[in-house]
């Protein structure tokens, strides 16, 4: 997991990369403490712990039920911005449009992050700018690693969200408001697509084949 989330930026072209994770991942984001999860508990478990270069909270990657594009942007493209938040905007509208395509009505969220000591911790239990969400719960996460050479957008959203898989390793708080905000929103204000009504695995091909259609449309 550690050489996918490692890849080098390719320097003249804009890229999709659709990555297929192998082993079931709790990734952290790049400021995270590693005490955030028990990894002796993670390990007999039967899950890995890995570090992303982007920020943000710890996201589970539980293949198959897990779908994660790259989306990456050369300094110079049309689609390149200096404002990091602008830079969801298009991509949000893009996800927004494959899933439109597919019936489903995903609003992309353009203010203040919600709930963002809860998003720090662990991504899906916040929502930030340029993410998704339909009746106020989270379909689609983002994040953003920039370099000199330009900026890589990681999107990931669940063929089937089950929390219960990997919430009881996370660690750190202990206990408090923060730890009990941040379990009701992992439990209740996440979607999936099986939830929306596309288990099928073939679904999830055609929102990611809908996705990079939107994006050879830009710029």
């Amino acid at each position: 997991m550690a050489e996918l989330h490692g890849r080098e930026l390719p320097l003249e072209r804009r890229s999709v990369w659709v990555m297929a994770p192998t082993t079931a991942t709790l990734v952290l984001g790049s400021a995270q403490g590693d005490h955030l999860v028990d990894r002796g508990a993670a390990a007999a478990a039967g899950w890995d712990i890995a570090r992303r270069r982007s920020g943000g909270g710890l996201v589970a990657l539980d293949p198959p039920e897990v779908v994660w594009v790259d989306v990456v942007v050369p300094r110079g493209d049309p689609l390149w911005s200096e404002d990091v938040g602008e830079a969801f905007g298009w991509l949000g509208d893009a996800w927004g449009r494959a899933l439109a395509s597919m019936g489903t009505a995903a609003v992309v969220h353009r203010g203040a992050t919600q709930a963002p000591a809860e998003g720090r911790v662990v991504c899906f239990a916040g929502v930030g700018r340029g993410e998704l969400t339909v009746d106020g719960a989270k379909l689609v996460g983002l994040s953003q690693r920039r370099t000199r050479v330009g900026a890589r957008f990681q999107c990931l959203l669940h063929r089937r969200w089950q929390p219960d898989r990997w919430w009881p390793l996370v660690t750190a708080p202990a206990e408090g408001p923060l730890r009990r905000s941040m379990e009701q929103r992992v439990r209740r204000d996440v979607v999936s697509l099986a939830d929306l009504g596309h288990a099928d695995p073939a679904a999830a091909d055609l929102v990611v084949a809908g996705f990079v259609s939107e994006l050879l449309q830009l710029g």
